[in-house]
């Protein structure tokens, strides 16, 4: 059950998208991007972004789709903006912890998809199941691990977590990149995943954090799961002070084994950038690692953010039968 938390309201309005681009705009601003992206990338190397060698990784299966299938769509988005924003941290933080996790079972509930796709063909004899309610993006996704070869070693889920058909500790690893914050019970999302957990198994979520907890309110109802009200707003995430993530996930999971946190040097950044991308049909994502790095850092707490940041925690559930023998 959910429990009722008042938190500050945030309301965030999105103008309309433009809804016609004119071709050979498009075409130009395709070739810029494939001339620009690798000056931006070098940069990201000077101001120490996070998540490059993870991008290198997106790069790589970029050419192989290019060159193997022909698949030119496919080829650029992985070649010149394969991740925005907070995702390099992210995808830093969880990809550096898989790599020193044996996995035989594992659940992805709701992470871009580069992120159970690549931990997916990394284990070849790994099956993995995929959670994702979103029906016009689940099909994106199915796609996408055939060209990579690792459909037939994943099964895929339309459903929202509370509404998994899954087994009780049946997973070693489970993870949810920026997910947990846009569910109305989040604290039941975690403990359904705590649940799902082996014992013994690691649980790897991120979320967005503040100094002060509040909740974002947009005009823009991209996934349809969640009604709008009287105002035509509908709502998006939550921002997780130091109390609200003990009392929705640390008083679930405990305490994580290891935690960073990463945020804007300066307050309203986030935010621009967001509506920037959502307005600007010829939005430079090419230039997103160069202003991870110019625009964010590493913090040790979150009463000092600020403004927004991200946190990403690594869990690992007790093993009872060991606990006891102790």
């Amino acid at each position: 059950m959910q429990e009722n938390i008042d938190l500050p309201k945030e309301y965030l309005r999105f103008p309309e998208p433009y809804k016609r681009v004119p071709r050979l705009m498009r075409i130009a601003h395709t070739l810029v991007g494939l001339v620009l992206f690798p000056v931006y990338w070098g940069m990201a190397y000077v101001v120490h972004t996070p998540g490059l060698a993870f991008r290198g990784l997106c790069a790589l299966k970029g050419m192989r789709l290019l060159l193997r299938e022909r698949d030119f769509v496919r080829a650029y988005g992985l070649l010149v903006a394969p991740l925005d924003s907070v995702r390099y941290f992210e995808f830093d933080f969880m990809w550096s912890a898989v790599k020193k996790i044996r996995i035989q079972s594992y659940l992805d509930v709701s992470s871009p998809r580069m992120l159970p796709l690549m931990i997916t063909d990394r284990e070849k004899g790994l099956i993995a199941d995929l959670i994702n309610p979103d029906k016009k993006d689940l099909p994106t996704t199915i796609s996408l691990a055939n060209s990579f070869g690792v459909a037939d070693r994943c099964r895929f889920h339309g459903s929202l977590i509370e509404e998994a058909q899954l087994r009780q500790e049946s997973f070693d690893l489970i993870t949810s990149m920026s997910v947990i914050e846009h569910i109305p019970d989040d604290k039941g999302a975690i403990q359904k995943m705590w649940d799902l957990l082996k014992p013994g198994g690691v649980l790897i979520i991120s979320i967005p954090c503040a100094a002060k907890a509040s909740e974002e309110y947009t005009n823009l109802n991209d996934y349809q799961l969640i009604d709008t009200d009287e105002k035509g707003f509908v709502f998006w995430q939550r921002y997780y002070d130091e109390e609200l993530i003990q009392e929705k996930i640390f008083n679930i999971t405990g305490l994580p084994r290891r935690s960073q946190i990463y945020a804007e040097k300066k307050a309203g950044s986030y935010n621009r950038n967001v509506i920037q991308k959502r307005s600007n049909p010829y939005y430079p994502y090419w230039q997103e690692p160069l202003m991870m790095g110019m625009q964010y850092e590493f913090m040790d707490r979150l009463v000092d953010l600020p403004g927004m940041g991200v946190m990403a925690m690594e869990f690992v559930k007790p093993d009872q039968k060991s606990s006891s023998l102790k």
